[in-house]
C-alpha cells in the first residue's frame, strides 16, 4: 500500500473507543484484561471529528470490548450512526450481561433486526464462570439462550477449548441437547450454529498455551460437536480448524526469509481507556501502540499507522519469519494456524527485544 502522506486518506476507517469496559474477564479474551474506564459522548464526538478526514468511508464504535454495556447503549447506538458514514447493522455480538438484566434490551436487539447472537460456553459450570471471571455467569448465558428464542433471535454457541476443559465438551454436548437447540432454532425459522477452536494465542489466551490443543486432543472431540464445527466453517477435516502444529510450522518458518507490512488501506483502530491507539491486529500492548489521541492526534496516529512505525508493525516488516522463528519451539505439538502462529511470535520477539 502506498500512501501519501501529504494527503493521507483511506478507502475506509473505522475506529473503536473501550468507552465502557467489560463486565468480565474472560480468560480467552485476544484483547486483554485492562481495567474499565469511562469515556464520554463528547470523546466519541471529538475522536470522530479528528478521524473522519483521513477517509473515504468512516465509521466508528463506543466498543471494542462489550457492546451496549453501558446504560445509554440506545443512545451511544443512535450517535455512532450520526457521526458515521456507514452503520451495517448490530454486530452479532451482544452484551449477555445486560441481556438478563434489562428486559428492553432484547426487544430494542430485534428491532434491529438481529438474527443471531454469539454466547460462549467453556464446558461445566464452574469451568465456565471461572473462565468468564465472574461466578453465575453460566446460568446467565442459559438464561440469555432462552430470551433470545423468545425474541426470534437464535444462539450461536462458542466454546473455547484447550487440554483443561477438552474432557468437559460433551457436557456441552448434552447441554445441546437437553435445550432442544436445534428444535427450537428451527421453530423460529433459523439453523443453530455450533462450534470450537482454541482461539488465537494473544492477549489473555497466550497465557494458556501450555495446555493449548495438540493433534491428538483433537481426536477427542466428542462427533457431534465435531461435526457442527466442521458445518460453521465448512471445513472436511478439523485441521482444518485447529490448524497445524507450532514444530511444523516452526520449522517452516525458519526458512522464510520474507518480511510484510500490517498496513492496509482499511484500517480498524482501537482507542482504550486512555486514548491510547492500536491497529486491530493483537492485543493492545505497547509494542503495538501508535500514539495517544490527545497528545498526538488522529493524523499522527494513522501516519505511524501507515508507515510501520508501531514497533511490532516495524519489526514484522523488517525482520524476516526465520529471525522471528527463533523464538518458537520446533519440537511444539500445539496447533496454531499460520497466520496466528506468526503474531504470536511477532509479540514474544518484541516483549524479547524490550527485555534488552
Amino acid at each position: 500500500m502506498i500512501i501519501n502522506m501529504n494527503n493521507m486518506k483511506f478507502k475506509s476507517l473505522t475506529v473503536c473507543l473501550d468507552m465502557r469496559g467489560c463486565p468480565n474477564r474472560c480468560r480467552h479474551c485476544w484483547l486483554g484484561a485492562a481495567p474499565n474506564g469511562h469515556m464520554t459522548a463528547s470523546d466519541l464526538e471529538a475522536a470522530a471529528e479528528q478521524f473522519r478526514p483521513y477517509a473515504d468511508s468512516f465509521e466508528i464504535f463506543d466498543w471494542y470490548r462489550e457492546p451496549d454495556f453501558g446504560g445509554d447503549y440506545r443512545d451511544m447506538w443512535e450517535l455512532c450512526g450520526r457521526l458515521s458514514d456507514r452503520q451495517t447493522g448490530h454486530f452479532e455480538l451482544i452484551s449477555f450481561w445486560r441481556l438478563v438484566r434489562d428486559e428492553k434490551y432484547a426487544d430494542w436487539l430485534a428491532s434491529l433486526g438481529l438474527k443471531s447472537a454469539q454466547l460462549t460456553l467453556f464446558g461445566s459450570e464452574e469451568t465456565t464462570d471461572r473462565y468468564i471471571g465472574r461466578k453465575g455467569a453460566y446460568r446467565e448465558l442459559l438464561q440469555a439462550i432462552d430470551i433470545l428464542l423468545c425474541h426470534g433471535i437464535a444462539p450461536r454457541i462458542q466454546a473455547f477449548v484447550n487440554r483443561e476443559n477438552l474432557s468437559e465438551l460433551w457436557k456441552l454436548e448434552r447441554l445441546i441437547s437437553e435445550l432442544r437447540l436445534e428444535e427450537r432454532c428451527r421453530e423460529i425459522g433459523a439453523d443453530f450454529a455450533f462450534f470450537l477452536h482454541q482461539g488465537s494465542c494473544d492477549g489473555e489466551n497466550e497465557r494458556l498455551y501450555d495446555i493449548r490443543v495438540t493433534p491428538e486432543d483433537i481426536a477427542k472431540i466428542p462427533p457431534a460437536l465435531a461435526e457442527y464445527t466442521l458445518r460453521y466453517f465448512g471445513k472436511s477435516d478439523l485441521s482444518g480448524v485447529f490448524g497445524r502444529t507450532e514444530g511444523e510450522l516452526c520449522r517452516e518458518l525458519l526458512a522464510d526469509q520474507s518480511t510484510e507490512s500490517l498496513a492496509g488501506g482499511s484500517p480498524v483502530i482501537y482507542i482504550d481507556r486512555d486514548f491510547d491507539a492500536y491497529p486491530n491486529i493483537s492485543a493492545p500492548e505497547s509494542h503495538w501502540r501508535l500514539g495517544n489521541l490527545k497528545r498526538d492526534g488522529a493524523g499522527k496516529i494513522l501516519e505511524n499507522y501507515a508507515m510501520n512505525l508501531s514497533p511490532a508493525q516495524h519489526i514484522r516488516s523488517t525482520v524476516p519469519l526465520c529471525e522471528l522463528a527463533s523464538v518458537g519451539n520446533p519440537d511444539g505439538r500445539a496447533l496454531f494456524s499460520r497466520d496466528d502462529y506468526i503474531i504470536f511470535l511477532l509479540n514474544r520477539y518484541c516483549r524479547k527485544k524490550s527485555e534488552v
